[in-house]
């Protein structure tokens, strides 16, 4: 059944309004997944706060054009039944769960994405992206390396501590 021209305007007012807002735009092709699966990637994309939209092409191209960042961003790898996923709170939260999950369902295959100043990120670019650690992982990278100079500097007073006393 086709969809109405309001419809259709609706809908590209919302994309437009999301795209607006997000940070990162991941898209992957999702053919063969069942819906048990497609409801799993929604329930993660959910908690990493991160929306999971399947709509045709055409309208995410149409509400591309309304966006600055967008205008003159190349959309010739969007062909195909795809979904995106929009980030907008993290920079590769999208990345990162679109990521996660095709490395556990091999149906799902990265295309592509757009970054929030509209640049092209090819399939490489979304994996490399959605396997870096979070930015609280890093922190606590950082943290552990810096404390495990101190823990080295304690045992060792305590070992020399031991042998004086002995």
């Amino acid at each position: 059944m086709a969809i109405s021209k309001d419809k259709k305007n609706t809908l590209v007012a919302d994309l437009t309004a999301l795209l607006s807002e997000s940070k990162m735009v991941v898209y992957a092709k999702y053919q063969g997944l069942t819906v048990a699966e497609l409801q799993e990637l929604r329930k993660m994309a959910r908690e990493a706060n991160v929306k999971i939209k399947v709509v045709k092409n055409r309208l995410v191209k149409v509400a591309m054009k309304e966006i600055a960042a967008y205008k003159d961003t190349d959309a010739s790898g969007l062909t195909g039944q795809l979904l995106y996923a929009l980030g907008s709170d993290e920079d590769f939260d999208a990345a990162k769960v679109l990521t996660k999950f095709a490395k556990t369902h091999n149906k799902m295959e990265l295309i592509g994405g757009f970054n929030g100043e509209g640049a092209s990120l090819s399939q490489e670019e979304v994996k490399t992206l959605g396997s870096l650690p979070t930015k609280n992982e890093l922190i606590a990278q950082v943290v552990d390396t810096l404390l495990s100079g101190v823990n080295g500097i304690v045992s060792g007073l305590e070992k020399h501590a031991e042998e004086s006393n002995q």
